[in-house]
């Protein structure tokens, strides 16, 4: 089997902007990758099936996004007579990542699914083709299909590259889930925060609509930032449960994380504009 990185990402702001007719929200956020994540294995089969060998518990094939990524990608690539016979992957995913972290493990999952088997079965899908299928998948999948730190709009679907500073985060999850409908669908959710252009934002400190809910309904997510805003600026990433503290270096992160309460599990990673799976494609240079 080959390995292959499905990096974090950090939301290093996240501004509600509006709601739509249709209920979704408009955005501004910012999209960086960090150097930790889970690690996908895959083995190509010539039969034309996908397993995947770590199901997730009370999560049938159907419903997983790394199923239904392959799934797609099959489909499209064989509608457009690019699938050569018998594709097929046995797959496995290492977690590392929370379910409900605002980590964006699982559209990192389906996006290096995509691109691997992209890569692996030879389809010749381009990165606008792939992440077209990705947004399919969900909002925040073509950011990881186009593999580089973007300023988002929209509904998330709108990218456009940038090149934040690369800090070192210290990372810590505060132990519960946060489905993301409980922190959209709540009233008290800011809604009317001001569009505002890329070069602003990025001169401006960085927030996150969100957190004033997160730390409303989640206790643990409010003891977490306080406890992090001592040493640090720190924030919620996406709709959480996942909070982080910027550094200029690893060892001011590390000595921080080594006062952490026992209930805060964390760890240090660094900012990357271009995602590992990226380099990880690039360094066989074979990627087209």
């Amino acid at each position: 089997m080959s390995h292959w990185p499905s990096p974090a990402k950090l939301n290093l702001f996240l501004y509600i902007t509006g709601q739509r007719a249709d209920g979704y929200h408009t955005l501004q956020t910012l999209f960086q990758f960090i150097d930790f994540g889970d690690t996908i294995s895959i083995e190509p089969r010539e039969d034309g099936q996908v397993r995947l060998l770590t199901p997730v518990a009370g999560v049938p094939d159907e419903e997983n996004l790394i199923v239904r990524a392959a799934r797609l990608l099959m489909a499209s690539a064989a509608q457009s007579s690019r699938l050569p016979a018998g594709s097929g992957a046995d797959i496995c995913v290492e977690k590392r990542l929370p379910m409900g972290g605002g980590l964006g493990g699982g559209s990192s999952n389906a996006a290096t699914v995509l691109v691997v088997l992209n890569h692996l079965w030879g389809c010749g899908l381009s990165v606008d083709e792939l992440a077209a299928l990705g947004l399919s998948l969900g909002a925040d999948v073509p950011v990881f299909v186009r593999g580089h730190a973007a300023f988002a709009e929209g509904v998330g679907e709108i990218l456009t590259p940038v090149d934040p500073a690369e800090k070192w985060y210290l990372v810590a999850h505060p132990g519960v889930s946060i489905p993301t409908p409980v922190i959209f669908k709540d009233p008290d959710l800011p809604r009317n925060t001001p569009v505002r252009s890329i070069e602003t934002l990025l001169n401006c400190e960085f927030g996150n609509d969100c957190e004033v809910i997160a730390r409303k309904r989640f206790r643990e997510v409010d003891v977490a930032l306080s406890w992090l805003l001592e040493y640090a600026p720190s924030r919620l990433t996406g709709t959480g449960a996942c909070v982080f503290a910027e550094f200029d270096t690893e060892s001011a992160a590390r000595q921080v994380l080594e006062l952490a309460p026992e209930w805060l599990h964390g760890f240090v990673a660094r900012g990357m504009n271009t995602s590992p799976l990226q380099q990880t494609i690039l360094a066989q240079s074979e990627f087209r």
